[in-house]
This record gives structure tokens, sequence and C-alpha cells, in this order.
């Protein structure tokens, strides 16, 4: 028997502290902090299975590869590859954190990370319509020069503009079978890093990644749907969701039932670079069964937990 499992889908831009200042040691220092959070949910009880996302990481691999191509002339990176090489990296730094952090809390688990394959409809529509945001955020004038070089661009619920690649459904874990043969055996793993790498397969059924980057809060509303978790808790760079969000008429929200997360979503509270796949991921969980879903920051996850703060998505159809 297990704990009571949970899905932690972790932000990639909750692990960039300063957008401006992209430094390595910044995102140690992240990852460090939301690893002590996760090994306190381990000693309370969960099981935990980490997910994360990979927007800004993604976007920086391809801006160093698009300068290295400028000038010395090396090969294009295929945007499947860059999703698996944040998979191990992101990965690797995660592995390493849980590590130390269960230590700390005198706990010894094994810590693993899993590449991920998601397998997507080669004819999801979202490879006409663009609208995932990868990199940093660029100037308007950065983004015209951007889109020179033939990038997709679209601004961010108006913190800025970035690059945009398509984002197709994921329809299932290529290796849910061993992720459920390391979750029965007591392992912490870490899988569908940036959504999962995005393939498809072709007309002989041979699995071939495809040009794209799944939204990681799909893919992980997905994964805790398919293992049954307890819980599905996304944490991202807010403490709460806010209505209006920025506006004098900003409203935070505590607990909502699935009828009110859909009404407040089709009447477009949410943008759709930022908190609309989060609670399109809380409201599918919910729908299919999940228990609970919790969207809240790193830094408030356990408190989260125990109902002290975040915001809560539960079945049901009134307040």
């Amino acid at each position: 028997m297990i704990d009571r499992l949970v899905v932690v889908a972790i932000g990639g831009n909750s692990l960039i502290p300063d957008p401006g200042n992209p430094q390595i040691e910044q995102q140690w220092d992240a990852v460090r902090e939301t690893c002590r959070h996760i090994a306190d949910m381990t000693a309370d009880g969960w099981h935990v299975i980490v997910t994360h996302g990979n927007g800004p990481q993604v976007g920086y691999i391809l801006n160093r590869a698009e300068i290295a191509k400028r000038e010395a002339g090396v090969h294009d990176v295929p945007l499947d590859l860059v999703v698996a090489d944040t998979q191990g990296s992101i990965g690797y730094m995660l592995q390493q954190g849980l590590d130390n952090s269960l230590r700390r809390v005198g706990m010894n688990h094994t810590v693993a990370t899993i590449i991920t394959q998601m397998r997507v409809d080669p004819n999801d529509p979202a490879f006409d319509h663009p609208d995932k945001p990868i990199g940093g955020f660029m100037s308007r004038e950065e983004a015209a020069d951007a889109q020179a070089l033939g990038w997709q661009v679209m601004e961010d619920a108006g913190r800025g503009w970035r690059r945009v690649v398509a984002s197709p459904k994921p329809l299932s874990v290529n290796e849910i079978n061993a992720i459920q043969a390391l979750v029965l055996s007591g392992y912490i793993i870490i899988v569908c890093g940036g959504g999962g790498v995005p393939v498809v397969r072709n007309e002989v059924g041979s699995l071939r990644g495809i040009a794209a980057v799944i939204d990681k809060d799909h893919a992980s509303s997905l994964l805790a749907q398919t293992l049954r978790a307890d819980l599905l808790l996304v944490s991202t760079g807010v403490e709460k969701v806010c209505l209006n969000f920025n506006t004098p008429q900003e409203q935070e929200l505590d607990t909502v039932t699935l009828l009110e997360a859909r009404n407040y979503l089709e009447e477009g509270h949410f943008a759709r670079g930022s908190m609309y796949p989060k609670i399109e991921a809380a409201i599918d969980f919910v729908h299919n069964g999940g228990p609970r879903a919790i969207i809240t920051n790193p830094v408030n996850l356990t408190r989260a937990l125990h109902g002290e703060t975040g915001t809560h998505v539960v079945p049901g159809g009134h307040g």
C-alpha cells in the first residue's frame, strides 16, 4: 500500500525568480526551496509524484541554438530533443534537491527521473494555431526582431511578448506502466517534465517526436487521473487564483466548486498563457473523479495542503 497520492506540478517560471536575470544559481535556490516543501509533504504522509514545466528553459536553449547557428554554423536543435534535454536537466536538479531535503526531515527515499513521452494527435488543431509561450519576455521591438527570424510571437497576459509554439493536448503517457511500478515500489519520481516529449505514431505504428510543447498542467492532470491520485497540486507564481487579476477589483478565490470554476473560465477571467491552463487542468481532474485540486505558490504548498491557503477546486455546483 502507498500513502495518499499527490501529483505536484511545478511551473517552469516559478523556478526562475528573476526572469530579467535568469542565473543558474537562482534556479538552484528556487528548486531547493520548492523541494523543502515537497519533503515536508512526504513527511506528512503524502506519496509525491513531481511534474514540472519548462517554458522559459526551452526558450533559452532555442535562443542559444539560434545564436550558435548564425555564428558557428551548427545544426538546429529539434524541439522534441529540447524538451527531452530539459527533462534531464530540471529532473537532475529536482532529484538532488529532493534527496537532500528528504534527508533533512529524516527520510531516505530513492528519487528518480523518467524521460517521459506523451502521445498526441498529429491532427490536433493546436498545430495550426500555436499559442504556448516559451522563453523569456520580450519588448515589442524585440518581438518584431524575433518575427523577422521566423518565430511566431504573441503578448503573454500583459507581461510582455514571448515566442509561441504548438501545444497539442496529451492523449496518453507512454511510460505509464513503468511509472505505476515505481510508485507502487515506493519511489519518488519526477515525470512528464515540460509536459512530456510530444510524440505521434506513424503509419506503421512507430513513435516519433513532433515539434511542439505540451502544457505541463494538462499533462499533470492526465497523469493524476490515470493514477487515480488523491490530489492535483499545481505550483505557480501566486498564492491564490484571482478574479480581475491586477485590477482594483481583484478578488482572491479560496474554495470554488467545479461549476463555479467552469463559469469563471468561460467568463474570460484567466489569461490563456498564464492561469487558464491551470484552471482547465484542475477542472479536468475534478470532473473525472479527482477529489480536489489546489493551486498555490511554492512557499505555500504545505499550508495549502492543510487548508490554510491556496485556491481549492472541489466537486459540486454550489459554493
